[in-house]
């Protein structure tokens, strides 16, 4: 196609600015006619407010969806999970199956959680349950740690109530609300320390849902020994992995960034603990991430202009159990180390194949579904398309006790699982 893609960005990150260099792409402002533009995601709401009223052309394509923050707002999330179980419940899916004390046997992947100051009443009644557990308090609407601490007592709330910019929980603030979730003080331990994955996936469209894992995530280790001690509940470089907390630690290694390949955790857990519990557990990731994606489907804008390549965090428990940590709309593409540069790097050339295919200028009415070549170190997750004309649903609607559970409809294709079968 004749003419060059013009490229716009408002995040000055060499690894995307080399990226479109690369393909010979030509640099406009944003006031200038534009066919791709990665932006912030204060960015796309000025883009897609009702205010501005602006209709992107067919040749513009851009890297959010405009409510994208139905999955990655840590209480809108939540929200849209405890939907969608309520909808298989109704449906009477086998997903929705629950054990003797109503708890969900495959639906359950992210912590308990509730909104304040909305559900304080309910958050009370669950933590007088268990009056020893500790709670994980996050800010909504921020990133990279920032607001995060931890709580064991009912004290430490009604402090921070009082402290905060809200004079009661009644004052309802979307600026100022908060999740309260049960923090998983079991962590699996690599060499006594905590650690979480930071995996990528890249949203093509979500109505029919298709999506792909990039294979090169990495893990996020804390600097300091983990322990379930109260004493340490505001020893930050304890609790949270976030590079942009642990960097600041002592004994932050600036060569390494703390991280480790999640190929690198694999071998490790197969020499651990086995290669079928491995395997077992990476599919359970996998298999969380539809589910996170099939929960807001129904609600979000599925604008033929826009992707998405989310930033997934999974914490692994000492029993191999994954859970959704949360998931970030603009992953950070600032490289703490020389292989974090490569990485992300890599990471963008393979999403622009996939989301502009050969470079050209874009089409929003393309087919969005790229042949296997172009794929790069991504890898069809979920292909909703696919999915409908197998006969594999059908098959696990009748059979839901099978030994791994929701994950029945698996096919094998060169050695790796392809999930594209999955009620």
């Amino acid at each position: 196609m004749a003419g060059k893609v013009k490229w716009v960005t408002d995040i000055e990150k060499s690894v995307l600015i080399n990226n479109f260099e690369k393909r010979g792409w030509v640099q406009v402002t944003e006031n200038e006619d534009w066919n791709f533009y990665w932006m912030s995601v204060q960015t796309i709401r000025n883009v897609f407010s009702v205010e501005t009223g602006y209709r992107l052309a067919d040749d513009q394509i851009v890297n959010h969806f405009p409510n994208h923050y139905e999955l990655t707002r840590k209480d809108l999330m939540v929200k849209n999970i405890k939907r969608y179980r309520k909808e298989l419940e109704k449906e009477g899916s086998p997903l929705a199956e629950k054990d003797e004390s109503g708890k969900y046997l495959y639906l359950d992947f992210v912590p308990i959680t509730y909104m304040l100051p909305a559900d304080y009443n309910l958050f009370v009644e669950e933590f007088r349950k268990s009056p020893s557990s500790t709670w994980i308090m996050k800010p909504c609407g921020k990133a990279q740690g920032k607001g995060i601490f931890l709580i064991n007592k009912l004290s430490q709330i009604k402090k921070w109530s009082r402290d905060s910019k809200t004079s009661s929980f009644m004052t309802q603030s979307t600026k100022e609300a908060y999740v309260i979730s049960l923090y998983i003080n079991n962590p699996l331990l690599i060499g006594g320390r905590k650690f979480d994955l930071r995996l990528y996936v890249l949203v093509s469209t979500y109505r029919p849902l298709r999506c792909y894992m990039y294979k090169l995530g990495f893990c996020r280790f804390c600097t300091v020994k983990y322990t379930p001690s109260t004493s340490e509940l505001d020893n930050m470089f304890v609790h949270l992995t976030n590079v942009a907390i642990q960097k600041h630690g002592e004994d932050y290694n600036h060569i390494h960034g703390g991280k480790w390949t999640v190929n690198n955790l694999r071998l490790y857990l197969e020499s651990t603990r086995g290669k079928e519990v491995t395997s077992k557990l990476f599919d359970e990731i996998h298999w969380i991430i539809v589910q996170s994606l099939k929960a807001v489907a129904p609600v979000m804008n599925n604008d033929k202009h826009c992707f998405e390549c989310y930033g997934y965090d999974i914490i692994i428990d000492d029993k191999l159990k994954p859970w959704l940590i949360e998931v970030n709309a603009s992953p950070s593409l600032t490289s703490s180390t020389a292989n974090d540069r490569i990485l992300k790097y890599n990471l963008i050339n393979d999403t622009l194949n996939i989301a502009v295919p050969n470079g050209e200028i874009p089409d929003c009415k393309w087919n969005k579904s790229p042949p296997k070549e172009v794929l790069g170190n991504y890898e069809i997750l979920y292909d909703e398309e696919l999915a409908q004309g197998d006969g594999a649903d059908r098959e696990l609607r009748s059979r839901p006790g099978q030994s791994l559970g929701p994950r029945g409809g698996r096919s094998r294709d060169s050695g790796r699982t392809v999930l594209t079968t999955w009620k």
